[in-house]
């Protein structure tokens, strides 16, 4: 044994030494390490001109020079105008703020990543940290001025009627923003129940969930000017984080939850709203015509009040479309188990109403069924719930799915068709399972993780949480083909994130070298960690720009981030 331990030191020890990039173990050559491609922006740009690359792939080559330039400088506790600021328009010309007492839209001029130039010219560091003297004192002063120039400050609300902070949609032409606003509704200034509660579908007023009123407003964003504006009274929509509207290019669907009805406009050229259809009760617009011939009450009681629609016996348009689908798709099977099946959960099926929508198309939806979800602070996905993929010009329902559907996932995975409702534009970094791997393996990690510490460990329950987060990236920074980050910190979705005393890093995906990082909070300053603090992101739709909010109970620090060379 000793001796061939000694014959094998020998001839290992007159091999010749291997090459740099091979790695050994045992003395055994293995394999070679990744060669990192070079970073230089020169080499970049010396390779952008003598090779095209592949047909329908430029604009993945050129979107690889955000590696080279990004934001690589942070200036802490910038002072601001009293206001909350809010997100760029799609083109990246505007910027929105909504004023102290939510009652006005201020529009602001965006000036270029360039604009502070000057002004740091002589720093030096990674962040200019907030001080008591000069200039850095000057400059935390000025820092937002240099960069937003006030245009318009439009006031849309009246008295008790305040803006909701998360709710904005853009058109596609980045020439209109569509806004909303609500306002409680005293006890004494209901309206009789027969006009609040339209049908037997209607829902019930919850204390979580009052009747309020609510508005919307569509405002030029080159003249300040409110161009439209639709009232909705004595009604539920939920205008927070856009989870009640929806804008597909320029048909606009809203979702009423208390009389669980669908209301669909179209966005004109010049700024204004049309009434198209109102789905729910009645999918066709002369449905009503058509059921007050067999019941007259029911004209009657639309318009003289005298029997209250709350009373209905029959079910809605929509609702009875979907149980013919799931009829007609039982009798396909041809047993008599999926016919049992059908009558068993029939009752369950009649209790479900419409909590969310998106539209996939002009002509299709996809509407999501629950049932008690009123009854919940937030809406619990693991209750029972359908999706339901509806055409509005034919008023057929095309598909229906479990929350728990194999093949709703496939979908979700393969196709591009649930995001969020922001404007179909090719300058926009998408970041979907369907679309980045990197975006899939993360997603397919979420879903195992959700499985291991399911009670059971079932398939089809873990499907509950991942059906009810729809992804989507507005900047280049936060694509993860470019760069790899903590989602924990920040993510493609805009909603606060947990503050972290240590900085955001990024990577660049092909390479895995730091790139940049970015600072929240006050850098350098101790924090009091029993208060709750909260943080969110606002990036430049295309430039090295960015904004963090750091919100608490007491504070509103805002830092920005933005390209700077101290050369």
């Amino acid at each position: 044994m000793a001796a061939m331990e000694t014959d094998l030191w020998k001839g290992l020890s007159h091999q010749t030494e291997p090459k740099e990039d091979t790695i050994l173990k045992s003395g055994i050559a293995l394999f070679k390490p990744q060669r990192i491609k070079n970073q230089n922006i020169v080499h970049r740009l010396e390779r952008r001109r003598i090779s095209s690359g592949k047909a329908g792939t430029h604009w993945h080559q050129v979107r690889v020079f955000y590696q080279n330039v990004f934001p690589n400088f942070t200036v802490v506790d910038v002072d601001e105008p009293p206001c909350f600021l809010h997100k760029f328009s799609p083109d990246g010309l505007y910027f929105l703020a909504f004023s102290s007492d939510l009652t006005s839209l201020q529009i602001y001029k965006y000036r270029g990543c360039q604009a502070a130039g000057t002004l740091l010219q002589g720093f030096e560091g990674e962040f200019l940290p907030r001080g008591r003297k000069q200039p850095a004192l000057s400059i935390q002063r000025w820092f937002f001025e240099c960069f937003f120039v006030l245009l318009h400050i439009k006031k849309l609300t009246i008295l008790g009627e305040h803006l909701d902070l998360d709710c904005s949609i853009f058109t596609n032409d980045s020439k209109y923003v569509i806004v909303g606003s609500s306002s409680y509704v005293q006890y004494e200034h209901h309206r009789p129940f027969c006009e609040i509660f339209w049908n037997h579908e209607s829902l019930a007023s919850h204390p979580l969930f009052p009747i309020e009123n609510y508005s919307l407003y569509i405002i030029d964003l080159r003249t300040g000017r409110l161009c439209d504006k639709r009232i909705f009274l004595c009604d539920k929509v939920i205008l927070t984080n856009n989870q009640g509207l929806y804008l597909y290019k320029n048909t606009l669907a809203i979702l009423s939850l208390l009389h669980q009805n669908i209301h669909i406009f179209q966005v004109t050229p010049d700024g204004t709203f049309i009434d198209l259809r109102t789905i729910g009760r009645f999918c066709y617009e002369d449905d009503l015509l058509t059921v007050s011939a067999v019941f007259p009450e029911t004209h009657q009681s639309r318009h003289a009040n005298l029997i209250s629609l709350y009373r209905d016996t029959f079910i809605d348009c929509l609702k009875h479309r979907m149980l013919v689908y799931l009829w007609r798709q039982t009798e396909r099977c041809g047993n008599s188990i999926a016919k049992r099946s059908f009558f068993r959960y029939f009752d369950q099926m009649l209790k479900l109403h419409m909590c969310q929508l998106q539209l996939l198309d002009e002509n299709h939806l996809l509407i999501k069924y629950t049932e008690n979800f009123l009854e919940l602070d937030v809406i619990d996905a693991s209750q029972a719930s359908v999706f339901v993929v509806y055409n509005m010009v034919s008023t057929e329902v095309m598909a229906v799915f479990e929350n728990s559907s194999d093949e709703l996932l496939e979908l979700f995975g393969n196709y591009n068709l649930f995001q969020d409702a922001t404007p179909h534009s090719d300058i926009q970094f998408p970041c979907s399972p369907s679309s980045n791997n990197y975006a899939r393996q993360i997603i397919q990690q979420q879903f195992k993780d959700t499985i291991i510490n399911d009670k059971y460990g079932e398939h089809g329950e873990s499907g509950h949480w991942l059906l009810d987060h729809f992804p989507f990236c507005c900047s280049p920074y936060l694509d993860m083909t470019l760069f790899s980050y903590d989602s924990n910190c920040v993510s493609v979705m805009e909603q606060p994130k947990a503050y972290e005393d240590r900085p955001i890093r990024f990577y660049a995906q092909d390479s895995g070298l730091l790139k940049f990082q970015m600072q929240t909070g006050l850098v350098g300053r101790p924090t009091n960690r029993k208060v709750k603090r909260l943080v969110s992101f606002i990036f430049h739709p295309s430039e090295p720009f960015a904004i963090s909010v750091q919100k608490s109970n007491a504070e509103y620090i805002v830092n920005f981030h933005v390209r700077h060379n101290s050369t």
